[in-house]
């Protein structure tokens, strides 16, 4: 059989955050798709009382997450990305004393990394990288060792509560081998979610960029799309409007297992070493 991993290119997501109006079609569209459960034991959505936030972060029962991000005051040239509203209510500032207010918008998705510590520490193989360049779980596999729990740099990994198996988005496995694009870039209203040849994507994304720039977006960067990065550049990277840690996210992420080749030559000089040493003990008593 041909390896298709050679003549596949690389497929993941480029999301702008600058377009997302959080209407959160990619959750509903990801839950139904992949008949993600709602959360363990409760009978639905939990109110979280942070903004419009009800999901809280990305889980085992939630692959994509749309965050909110709160700003009393846009920072410098952003005064028309996002929604801003005036406060102009009884008890808050009024017409002169105007406070306008803004919600960061993100959705946010596993980030399928190039270096992906999660494959590297699974002891059954239950992790895979895909001919498309993705990071799948194959539940039927998964031993729910929880191993690529605590390896994953951006704490994507989680697993169930009922047979702690780990869970994670799969960019759609099933979908892109039928041609089609994953469900949640499908139902984006405002193409926030794209989804394509990853160097296509970069190189939209850099486009994206120098046209935020140019209109004054000062504080506009991209997330994740640098392959010299500390995992190598994602699948699934990211155009925000302010810092990284605004949005929770690792402001300089680097693979957890980078050191594990180094650690296994010191162990294997180590009991090579040993085993000299009881050799030798061992000889010399014969003697």
């Amino acid at each position: 059989m041909t390896d298709t991993r050679d003549t596949q290119p690389r497929m993941g997501f480029f999301t702008d955050t600058s377009v997302c109006i959080g209407c959160k079609a990619c959750e509903v569209a990801c839950k139904e798709w992949n008949a993600v459960p709602g959360p363990a034991g409760s009978a639905g959505l939990n109110f979280t009382g942070d903004s419009y936030d009800n999901t809280g972060g990305l889980g085992a029962d939630t692959w994509r997450h749309v965050a909110f991000i709160e700003q009393r005051t846009p920072p410098g040239g952003q005064e028309n990305i996002g929604s801003t509203v005036d406060l102009g209510m009884p008890g808050m500032p009024g017409e002169h004393d105007r406070s306008e207010f803004r919600w960061l918008m993100a959705s946010d998705v596993c980030k399928h990394c190039t270096h992906a510590a999660c494959l590297d520490v699974c002891p059954t193989g239950a992790l895979f990288r895909t001919e498309f360049g993705t990071v799948v779980v194959q539940e039927d596999i998964c031993n729910g060792c929880g191993y690529c729990v605590p390896a994953c740099p951006y704490g994507v990994i989680d697993q169930r509560e009922d047979d702690g198996r780990v869970w994670k988005c799969t960019m759609c496995y099933d979908r892109l081998g039928a041609g089609q694009e994953p469900a949640c870039a499908k139902a984006c209203p405002t193409d926030s979610i794209q989804f394509g040849e990853l160097d296509v994507l970069r190189a939209r994304a850099d486009e994206r960029l120098a046209q935020l720039h140019e209109a004054g977006v000062g504080d506009a960067r991209l997330y994740g799309r640098d392959p010299a990065d500390g995992v190598g550049g994602n699948g699934a990277f990211f155009l925000l409007l302010d810092e990284p840690e605004v949005y929770g996210l690792p402001p300089a992420p680097v693979v957890t297992t980078r050191d594990l080749p180094a650690m296994w030559r010191r162990a294997g000089a180590a009991a090579a070493t040993l085993l000299v040493g009881l050799a030798a003990t061992f000889l010399g008593r014969k003697r």
